[in-house]
């Protein structure tokens, strides 16, 4: 009797969010980027920038502001994503950013905002400046869309979000999860070893920025179909 191999389940593609820092001095563009150690199983030595999956308790904090409202614009016509999806990814992404960089883009809690769900407790708690502090995603402006290529240990649908570094407080400290911080210009990181996403959004970083304040734009999404990669913009 032959035996039939099974092909292995599919991997659950899990929501996730990037969040691209950046600064601009004259005609210079810098983006932080960080390494990933080389004991992770996804993207092990390669420099991306900070983010992560999101968590239940991204639905449950809440924020000091609204989400930006050309991320809300955008985000909308997203497939998937509704109202409450897109607040939480833009929340995940400022979690992961204190969590990765020790940088924190929030302002003062509203008024009676409760006690800060766990995984942001560290992020909201108080410091010299506030009595307590929540998530501010006012400034972060979602940029484009990916889902990790079928074939890796992990996979991702992960919204890159962008916002400029005056934004976020705190000293920049690595992580286990990233190291090797600093700034960066787009044309220095094409030497490092990047993800091909990476790449991808470095490229046109500079002409996405340019077009930040148009609530209309469509948002590149890069994913696969049929073994080929490809762009539909939502």
């Amino acid at each position: 009797m032959t035996d039939v191999k099974q092909k292995p389940a599919p991997l659950r593609i899990r929501d996730a969010a990037t969040l691209i820092l950046y600064r601009k001095s004259r005609d210079t563009l810098e983006v932080l980027m960080g390494e990933r150690g080389s004991g992770h199983a996804f993207l092990p030595n390669r420099y991306v920038f900070p983010g992560g999956k999101l968590d239940i308790n991204d639905y449950r904090i809440r924020p000091a502001a609204p989400l930006n409202p050309v991320s809300h614009s955008r985000l909308s016509r997203a497939r998937v994503t509704g109202p409450r999806k897109a607040v939480a990814l833009a929340l995940a992404a400022i979690r992961e950013t204190f969590e990765e960089t020790g940088l924190r883009i929030a302002a003062p809690a509203p008024a009676k905002a409760g006690p800060a769900p766990r995984g942001w407790r560290g992020f909201c708690a108080p410091d010299n400046q506030q009595p307590c502090l929540a998530p501010d995603p006012s400034g972060l402006v979602y940029i484009c869309r990916a889902v990790t290529p079928p074939n890796r240990p992990r996979r991702f649908d992960a919204r890159f979000f962008a916002a400029p570094a005056e934004l976020a407080q705190g000293e920049l400290i690595a992580s286990e999860e990233l190291g090797k911080l600093h700034w960066v210009t787009p044309e220095a990181a094409a030497r490092l070893e990047l993800p091909n996403i990476t790449v991808l959004v470095l490229k046109h970083l500079a002409e996405w920025l340019d077009c930040a304040a148009d609530p209309a734009l469509p948002v590149p999404f890069f994913h696969n179909r049929g073994g080929k990669h490809i762009n539909t913009p939502e």
